[in-house]
């Protein structure tokens, strides 16, 4: 058996190595993520293939031989064609209950920065300014309503962790039983009334054709003029420039984004030089104990279908039957 990690970003990959080989299969272990052609030849002939930002589009599935199982490096599975995948019977698989904490520990420190204004009474400090006049106005947390889009395992935690400082914590999943949601002490509603209603609206949702730009000029429109919007799913989800013009025109307070349409986030971005966003490069997700986790999960998955098994986490559920 054949296996191949397409692509990496970590120190090194040595337990996918040992957990794979000891298993008694062959590793491959290469960096294209961008090149088609050489992916397809890197590819080709394996049996197993460790995804992390390497596109494995229709074209790519095509030339697959005899692959069984496509497995991605995290949640969110954007770069991969599920569909010509599943026509061609060929397993894709996640890691959804990596970094939950840590994902949702970041949504929650951007959360709070953004409301309490660290970054602005930062620099009036530096400048020497003493006070709370730089910042005003502040609203206090007890009186915010936290808007949440998506109700999966992260915004799950983010949810249980903001309860005790928030007035309310909404939500809009179409997904998910209102009386779920209600059972984990928030308040379903629609995708509108979140928007209106939100002090502080935080993005969870999977980036998917119907949730390409949710965030965009009209969206950004129907929130207050005082909320903020944090971003720690994926950069597609907000029109990044619908976003800018936004926060340009003062239509709504500020940002906490990890991710980004493009990244790495460009060197002359807008975004940079506002006094009112916060940016981090698509961090969420790490802690040391996190990355440890990820990479034993995927060689753990590899090894489980090579085995003869359906994957624990099988994203193409009707490969399943």
């Amino acid at each position: 058996m054949k296996v191949a990690i397409t692509d990496y970003q970590y120190d090194d990959v040595e337990t996918e190595k040992k957990i794979i080989s000891d298993s008694g299969a062959e590793i491959f272990i290469f960096q294209c993520k961008d090149d088609e052609e050489q992916l397809i030849k890197n590819i080709a002939d394996m049996d197993a293939v460790i995804v992390q930002y390497a596109k494995i589009t229709a074209n790519v599935i095509q030339h697959l031989k005899h692959c069984k199982v496509l497995v991605r490096y995290g949640i969110g599975v954007d770069n991969i064609d599920v569909e010509a995948a599943t026509k061609k019977g060929i397993y894709v698989a996640n890691v959804p209950d990596y970094a939950v904490q840590e994902v949702s520990d970041h949504a929650l420190s951007l959360i709070l920065a953004l409301n309490r204004k660290l970054l602005p009474m930062m620099a009036s400090v530096r400048h020497g300014t003493w006070g709370y006049n730089d910042i005003r106005p502040m609203q206090g947390l007890y009186s915010s309503t936290l808007g949440l889009v998506g109700f999966g395992r992260i915004p799950q935690q983010v949810c249980r962790k903001a309860l005790p400082l928030f007035k309310e914590v909404l939500v809009f999943d179409p997904y998910i039983p209102p009386d779920f949601i209600s059972s984990k002490g928030a308040v379903p509603v629609s995708f509108d009334q979140l928007c209106t209603r939100s002090d502080t609206i935080s993005v969870h949702c999977p980036y998917t054709d119907s949730t390409r730009h949710l965030f965009n000029a009209e969206t950004l429109k129907k929130m207050k003029d005082t909320a903020y919007l944090v971003n720690t799913a994926r950069g597609g989800i907000v029109s990044q420039r619908d976003l800018e013009h936004a926060l340009q025109e003062k239509e709504i307070a500020g940002a906490g984004l990890d991710v980004f349409e493009t990244e790495p986030l460009a060197a002359d971005s807008p975004l940079l030089a506002m006094p009112n966003v916060i940016c981090t490069p698509h961090v969420a997700w790490y802690s040391e104990d996190s990355l440890k986790f990820l990479q034993r999960k995927v060689a753990e998955e590899v090894v489980n279908v090579l085995s003869g098994n359906v994957p624990r986490n099988l994203i193409n559920k009707s490969l399943a039957k």
